[in-house]
């Protein structure tokens, strides 16, 4: 969506530039944004532009906005509110002209309660907010992604896969797509990479999509199950179906992979290869 934004836009033919806020070691993500000079700190061995000169005129879209350490926030609020940055270990001020676009997995409102994420610097971003609804919510996409991810890869793998068979179809349709369109995308990557040509057919969908493709029924009175207990399932799920690949699985999960270490922690996950999930 940022890049569908900055394509439509007049910056087009500028920069387009992305940060992953959560994937950035804390000590280095201030150099990540700013920049730095020669000798700022141990391993700087030259100077070095940040995101925010990088994409000067264009577009930097900073994705897990949330996960920004608390004390470079006021830092990012100056130079949303003054367009000027200073490279860490500087001295000089470079005017920036940056459209900036931030994302995150949480509700604002939850992180700022918590503490986790200022005030201030959420209602400077918050200029226009879009609300991206999960692919459950609109499971009418499916079939078209589906369609341009077996082109996709027909194309980068040599393949000749025709389409998607219509048990296929239904399954992708029943799942509940926890990881979004990411995990779409890997599952049919897969699929083509199984079927080679022709249809793909049930057989070559994961077992995991096929485990929960079952129509959804209204759960029992009083058999509600807690958020939390939702959250952890879908995590441990993700561990397995991934061999216990954290970064594979946070990508499954569409979260961050410091947001799964977070959410490991907060549930006490440790030894999973034995959980399965039925």
């Amino acid at each position: 969506m940022a890049e569908s934004i900055h394509r439509a836009s007049p910056r087009a033919e500028r920069p387009y530039i992305v940060l992953d806020c959560g994937a950035i070691a804390a000590t280095l993500i201030e150099s990540e944004l700013f920049g730095h000079e020669r000798g700022a700190f141990t391993g700087a061995v030259s100077a070095r532009q940040g995101v925010f000169e990088q994409a000067d005129g264009g577009t930097l879209f900073l994705d897990e906005i949330g996960e920004l350490p608390k004390d470079l926030q006021p830092k990012l609020l100056r130079v949303l509110e003054k367009r000027e940055i200073k490279r860490v270990g500087g001295a000089k001020t470079m005017s920036v002209d940056v459209r900036v676009i931030a994302a995150t997995n949480r509700v604002p409102q939850d992180a700022m309660t918590a503490g986790q994420l200022r005030e201030d610097l959420f209602y400077r971003l918050n200029v226009f907010a879009i609300r991206l609804p999960t692919l459950r919510e609109r499971k009418e996409d499916i079939p078209v992604l589906s369609r341009s991810f077996v082109d996709e890869f027909n194309r980068q793998d040599s393949r000749q896969v025709r389409g998607i068979g219509p048990e296929a179809e239904k399954a992708l349709d029943r799942y509940g797509w926890p990881g979004n369109v990411r995990e779409l995308r890997n599952v049919i990557q897969r699929a083509v990479v199984l079927s080679g040509s022709g249809l793909i057919a049930l057989e070559h969908l994961p077992e995991n999509v096929l485990h929960t493709a079952e129509p959804t029924r209204a759960p029992a009175k009083g058999s509600v199950t807690p958020i939390r207990e939702m959250e952890r399932e879908l995590i441990l799920r993700a561990l397995e179906d991934t061999n216990q690949d954290k970064r594979r699985a946070a990508a499954l999960l569409g979260i961050s992979l410091k947001t799964l270490y977070n959410k490991l922690a907060k549930y006490g996950i440790q030894a999973v290869k034995s959980a399965r999930i039925t």
